[in-house]
Formats: structure tokens, sequence, C-alpha cells
């Protein structure tokens, strides 16, 4: 998150107690931040309508997409390559990706607009002379894409965290690569379907029981290798919101690694009455294997005294299984920082650490 989108979520709470609101530790109302999700689908496919690469720029499919972006900006990119349609690959650093070549498509999405390292894979595309979109509020990717006349999906501006921007930003990129007939009209209607039928308020109760049960513990979130962008989803939520540590791991790999760990763990290393381990199911789509194997991990684990929980994932698409998963992360990272006694939008740490970084 860019200084400068935290700098208006402190003004906008200093303004709220300056008109007498009772002050509470949600300062910036992130509850109905949450429960309006379902309207930011319809708000970035309309702002990516008409945001197309010139003709003549990208000649044939390209081999490959390249999503570049941090934090809560490039959770877009990983659903993206959770539903494989595409080529495509999630980059978080500076410059670009070895996969990046003359037929790769190159999309910059920074929430803020300001983020060190996407501007630096802007640089290096536009260097490179490789197609390049660029999806953002503001802030310098907007200048530098108007400048180099580079492409760029305007959001609206919004205090809105750019990781409870999620929505809209991948509405946005969805409609970005089916501008360019890269994603089908029909995957843009499911995503218009999903904000539709999408009842927030449904898991609001799940996740604040499910709050309880880890507070004061360290969650570890477990998934299938397919849902394995969900888990991290989850876990930043949970590091950004409620300010705590999580482990993610996805199946069938953490069974060769990870499990060992829980071997004795009250005797070795901390209290096994400090870890809490989620489990997020498919129960309709996931080889029997794996299914197999959540069950197996549940029971060697619990023998160590962790508590495990199966959380079975809901919806008949994927989509629909993707969106009501990350809410359901989204309400316990909430309610886990309101356990806290912790206002859950702003990330004091990483304001520091971007203050430090341009010193």
């Amino acid at each position: 998150m860019a200084i400068k989108n935290i700098d208006k979520f402190n003004t906008r709470a200093r303004q709220s107690r300056a008109k007498g609101r009772k002050e509470s530790l949600d300062s910036l109302n992130m509850r109905k931040i949450i429960l309006d999700f379902p309207n930011q689908f319809q708000i970035g496919i309309k702002a990516a309508q008409n945001i197309s690469l010139k003709p003549g720029k990208l000649i044939r499919r390209p081999e490959n997409i390249i999503i570049c972006g941090m934090g809560g900006s490039v959770l877009p990119g990983e659903i993206l390559a959770t539903l494989r349609p595409l080529d495509v690959f999630v980059y978080k650093s500076y410059r670009l990706p070895i996969q990046a070549g003359n037929e790769s498509l190159i999309i910059c999405i920074s929430y803020s607009g300001n983020t060190e390292e996407t501007l630096s894979s802007f640089q290096e595309a536009l260097m490179r002379g490789l197609p390049l979109i660029t999806i953002t509020t503001g802030g310098e990717l907007e200048k530098l894409s108007k400048k180099y006349e580079v492409p760029c999906v305007k959001l609206p501006e919004s205090v809105i965290p750019p990781r409870l921007a999620l929505g809209e930003m991948f509405a946005t990129l969805l409609q970005v690569l089916a501008n360019h007939n890269l994603a089908g009209k029909e995957l843009v209607k499911e995503v218009l379907d999903v904000g539709e039928n999408l009842t927030v308020k449904k898991f609001e109760n799940q996740g604040k029981i499910l709050s309880k049960k880890i507070f004061k513990k360290i969650p570890f979130i477990y998934v299938s290798k397919r849902f394995q962008e969900i888990g991290l989803i989850w876990k930043n939520s949970l590091n950004e919101t409620a300010k705590v540590l999580a482990v993610t791991n996805y199946f069938p790999e953490l069974n060769h690694n990870e499990t060992v760990g829980f071997w004795h763990i009250n005797e070795t290393q901390i209290s096994n009455k400090k870890l809490y381990v989620i489990i997020l199911r498919d129960l309709e789509d996931s080889h029997p294997r794996i299914l197999r194997q959540m069950k197996i991990t549940k029971n060697l684990i619990e023998k160590e005294g962790v508590e495990v929980e199966f959380i079975d994932m809901e919806g008949k698409t994927m989509l629909k299984k993707i969106f009501a998963s990350v809410i359901l992360g989204f309400w316990t990272a909430y309610w886990l920082a309101l356990e806290y006694k912790i206002d859950p939008t702003p990330v004091k740490i990483i304001e520091e650490f971007k203050k430090k970084m341009e010193q």
C-alpha cells in the first residue's frame, strides 16, 4: 500500500472523529467496504470497457501474460492464475521476469500508482517495447502512461485498501483481456453474475466465530494446489488486516515436508495450543486422493494436540467458490483485528518501511 493511500485513510479517520461520531476501532468502516464488495465487479468492468492496445501492437495471441504488481494490487493476477484460462505469470519484484519476451503481454497493476517495484516493471517493458497496459487509480503510473501513450485503465479514486478492492481490479483485468479476445465474454458475464449473487453478509458470522478460534494463535491456511493463490489471499488478509503472522501451504506438497514440523511440536518449538490449522477444501472438484490426504493430515496433526478445522468451499462455479472463500477470509481477518482491539485498516509498519525506502 502506498503512503499516499495510507495518508488518505488517516485523514478520513480524523475527519470522522472531528464530526463528533463515536470513535470505534474500525475508523474507516471496513465492515461496510466488505459488505459493498459485490458492487466492485460492475465498476471494474465499466472502467476497462474501451481500453485496449493500439492496432498492430499485439499482432497475434501472446505466448504469455505477465501481471506485475505488489501486495493487494497483484491479487487479481493470483485469481487469474487460479482460473488458468491462459499462460499467466504473476510477478512481484523489480524489472521483469525471464518469461517476459516479445510475444508477452505485460499488465502493470498498482492501485495507488506509486508502487516502486511496479513502476520499475513498467519502465522495463516500455524500454523493451513490449505490449503494455496499466491499471491504477492514479499516481505516477497514470502520469507515465499518459506521457508515453500506454493504455491505462483509470479506476475511481477511493480510500478502499487495495486488498479489499480485489473485485474491482479483477473485473478490470478480465475486461482488458476480453477486449483483446484473450478471455471469453462468458467469463465477464460470470463475474457480473458473481457480483449479483454473492451474499457477503452470509459469511460474516462464520468469519466471526473462526476469528475467536484463532485468537492468540498462529493460523495455518492449507489448500489444494489448485487453490494455492486463495491460501495466499487469506494469509495476506490476516497479515494486513489482523496484523498477525499466518502460514499457508498446499496439498500434496505440504505432506512431503511441512507436516513433519508438527511432530512433537509441543516439546521442541512452540506450544501446540498456539497453532490452529484451517483446511479449505473443495469436495466437488478435488482429486479424491487430495481429499484423502486432507483427512489423513488432519488426523496426524490432531494427534500432536493441534486443532484442525475443515472449511468446505461453497459455490457451483470456480469463480463463485473463489470469491466466497475470499469473502470468508476478509471477515475472519476483520473480526480477528477487533478481537485484538486494533483498527483493521491502517498498516503502519508498511508505511514506516516505505518512508525509510524513500530516504
